[in-house]
């Protein structure tokens, strides 16, 4: 395997129940082979990525002294700036050589959950910063529901199972700017090799190349997708749902060759979150005398708690 493979959301989308069981069975696969696919047919349009990207250019241009202002104690990081090297990887003492953004869910008839996430922090400087920001969350949230409702189908469960969970979900929507590399990195690359923690991952493409996933054998291959697709990837919290059935497969940001460390990297990943309540107890479904029960009982919220202490974004 030379690289990911691709799948296409219309023919999930279709009226075609051949072309439908098609995409269940070509995105299933991938994601118990290597964990990516690339993704055609999905509901982010050009413009508004080129806008969100435009968008994300401005604000990591404003200077140190007024994004600062945007960094939110107290919250993890949920919400906001976070700035440059406060994260890294499970297992890693150096920060990683990123600052990032996060949108977070805008709740809608749920009074508990809108007073348990933090609130969207606003971008004075920027009047569109905010608005486009949110309207691609809504779009790659709606994507990962039909992706979602796929990979249900996949498992045998009943197609809107993760429904419920996700309707107003933790998810995020992380605009990351790698700076230009200045000076050789003591052991830092822009992302250490990490599985992200949530359901699924929509990324929404990157400014330079970079981004590796780990095969099976242990090889890194680099991952490349067309501009109208998406890449989207299987996280640590659906690998545990399924007990190891679609795999959460590590991946990297690599350093670039020296000669190009002048330049600034983007990527705006979106993590699909579920409610804290979800259950990621191992799904009977997954669990056979082959394959037996290989977690222990948690939440989705807990299990997010332990990750974020790990990461080191919360104490």
């Amino acid at each position: 395997m030379q690289n990911i493979p691709s799948v296409d959301l219309t023919d999930f989308l279709s009226r075609d129940p051949k072309r439908k069981e098609k995409f269940v069975l070509e995105i299933g696969k991938a994601y118990e082979e290597i964990g990516f696919v690339a993704l055609k047919g999905h509901f982010l349009s050009d413009q508004l990525t080129t806008n969100l990207y435009t968008e994300v250019k401005h604000f990591f241009n404003l200077p140190e002294t007024t994004k600062i202002n945007y960094e939110i104690e107290g919250i993890g990081g949920q919400r906001g700036y976070t700035s440059f090297g406060k994260e890294s990887a499970k297992g890693k003492t150096e920060g990683d050589l990123k600052e990032f953004w996060h949108f977070g869910q805008e709740v809608k008839n749920n009074k508990k959950l809108h007073a348990e996430y933090p609130k969207n922090v606003l971008v004075k400087e920027l009047k569109n910063f905010n608005k486009v920001g949110i309207e691609t969350y809504k779009n790659l949230e709606k994507t990962a529901t039909y992706v979602l409702r796929a990979l249900a189908l996949y498992i045998g469960l009943d197609e809107f199972y993760f429904d419920n969970y996700i309707t107003n979900g933790n998810s995020i929507l992380r605009p990351i700017h790698y700076p230009p590399i200045v000076g050789k990195p003591k052991g830092a690359v822009r992302a250490a090799a990490h599985g992200d923690i949530n359901l699924i991952t929509l990324l929404m493409g990157a400014s330079a190349a970079g981004l590796e996933v780990q095969q099976k054998n242990g090889d890194w291959i680099p991952v490349t997708a067309l501009p109208d697709q998406l890449v989207v990837n299987v996280g640590d919290m659906l690998e545990r749902l399924t007990n190891n059935k679609l795999r959460s497969t590590i991946h990297r940001v690599v350093n670039p060759p020296e000669s190009e460390w002048g330049q600034s990297r983007f990527s705006i990943p979106f993590f699909t979150h579920p409610i804290g309540e979800m259950s990621l107890n191992c799904l009977k479904e997954c669990i056979s005398e082959a394959t037996p029960k290989a977690y222990e009982d948690i939440t989705a919220g807990d299990f997010l708690n332990e990750r974020l202490k790990e990461l080191g974004l919360i104490k």
